[in-house]
């Protein structure tokens, strides 16, 4: 379940979906533009989709950062511990964070996207429910869940083979 194979192979599948989604953001924006400045008729679904896809590259983004643990860190206190003490410390933050997004983005996000589900709201332009839009939330919130379990078991692990 937490292999170096299987993680890779997740951060790879994460990149790919952040580069098409980027590229296709790109291309719709680029026809929002040139549908208002050059044929002088504004494209009526555009702005609302390149906003969607802005969602879900944020969201994505920073599932894939916290896999890559490069998300942002204050660590001048960090570097300053000796190395067994960071590895503790390392380990309460992944729990910290793993708590966080289970509570906030899987079951705070699932219940978003039940309750516009059950409502039934679309999105104004583009008329798609909008639980297929907040969706993201709780998938990036078990990616992250995934990605922080994943770091608890490699750094217990190694704290118990430096004994």
């Amino acid at each position: 379940m937490f292999s170096d194979y299987a993680k890779s192979k997740l951060d790879q599948l994460i990149a790919t979906m952040l580069v098409i989604l980027m590229a296709l953001m790109v291309l719709n924006v680029t026809w929002q533009v040139t549908s208002r400045y050059v044929f002088k008729d504004p494209s009526s679904f555009t702005d609302e989709l390149s906003r969607y896809m802005l969602i879900w590259v944020g969201m994505l983004g920073a599932a894939y950062v916290a896999g890559k643990n490069e998300h942002l860190a204050i660590d001048i206190i960090l570097n300053s511990l000796r190395e067994k003490l960071q590895k503790k410390v390392l380990i309460l933050v992944s729990v910290l964070v793993l708590a966080f997004a289970l509570t906030v983005m899987v079951i705070g996000g699932s219940n978003l996207v039940y309750i516009t589900f059950i409502l039934a709201q679309k999105s104004a332009a583009l008329q798609i429910p909008l639980a297929y839009v907040y969706g993201i939330i709780p998938f990036s919130g078990i990616l992250v869940c995934y990605y922080q379990a994943f770091t608890i078991v490699q750094l217990t692990q190694s704290l118990k083979s430096a004994e």
